[in-house]
């Protein structure tokens, strides 16, 4: 396999999801939306409307969320905010995790959950099929023919446009592509965690989308004393945006999805599309890892 490498790679603001959902490629993470521990209903739910609704208003049209976040208040919020929902806007969800507490997440891949879950899902978003649907989990349980089955059949009903993966290996991947078409790969990746670079590298060569989670490391890359500040001061940039612009310029293939409470936030991270990088800043960045 050739990979291609930043300078070998054409960069481009939008990205076709599965060949025909093209998106731009700063998107908006909605695991922020619940309460504490990504449970129950926010404090401010007035705010967390207000920001998706800033969102799609300063050009985000990729939506990622869960079943999981809240349980449901995510997708919730995301359809009371913006629907109906503008004609370009791409929402994806996940399925395969659930819930038994604050922070307590348990995988569950049988093929009935799955299915259910995603026609929750069809109702608390207000769709009536779902752009991207994305295994949340690989449940060790379950044979993974049989968890990517179930999204099939609701693919082939029409409630399912394309189907993701998220936390996998390049064998999982492989071993997915076998049963069903993979859209994305959603992994944990950021400018000091790359854990998943061959992954990515993986996604790059095969056009597949790869959707970092935690961009900016739950704001740890954000403060001002984060890794990346001084080159942020040269930039006159702030370090979040530094480190999306990072992303943005890593693969012609990722759509970073950084999420927030925060118009403020929002408007700041929405800044890193104006950011290029040269190729002694990302030296420097990449020096980092």
């Amino acid at each position: 396999m050739t990979v291609r490498t930043r300078s070998e790679s054409t960069l481009s603001d939008t990205f076709a999801i599965g060949g025909d959902l093209s998106v731009h490629r700063l998107g908006y993470g909605a695991m922020q939306l619940p309460g504490p521990g990504v449970w129950g209903e926010p404090a401010d739910r007035a705010g967390a409307l207000a920001v998706v609704r800033a969102a799609v208003e300063q050009g985000v049209d990729f939506i990622d969320t869960a079943d999981s976040y809240g349980p449901n208040v995510s997708e919730q919020i995301i359809a009371e905010a913006l629907h109906p929902y503008p004609e370009s806007v791409v929402i994806a969800t996940k399925a395969g995790l659930t819930r038994t507490g604050p922070g307590q997440w348990s995988s569950v891949g049988r093929p009935t959950y799955l299915k259910q879950q995603v026609e929750l899902s069809l109702r608390h978003l207000k769709l009536d099929r779902i752009d991207l649907i994305q295994l949340h989990r690989i449940d060790a349980e379950v044979p993974l023919a049989d968890q990517l089955g179930a999204f099939a059949e609701l693919q082939e009903a029409g409630k399912v446009g394309h189907i993701g993966l998220s936390e996998v290996s390049i064998e999982e991947i492989k071993a997915a592509r076998e049963v069903v078409d993979i859209a994305s790969v959603q992994n944990l990746y950021n400018l000091t965690n790359r854990q998943s670079q061959d992954v990515l590298d993986y996604c790059t060569y095969d056009g597949i989308a790869f959707i970092p989670w935690f961009p900016i490391a739950t704001g740890d890359l954000a403060a001002p004393d984060s890794p990346v500040a001084d080159i942020a001061g040269e930039l006159d940039a702030s370090p979040s945006q530094i480190a999306l612009a990072w992303l943005l310029q890593a693969s012609p293939v990722v759509l970073p999805i950084p999420g927030t409470k925060s118009v403020e936030h929002l408007t700041e991270n929405m800044g890193a599309t104006q950011i290029r990088l040269s190729a002694e800043d990302v030296a420097r960045l990449d020096a980092l890892a």
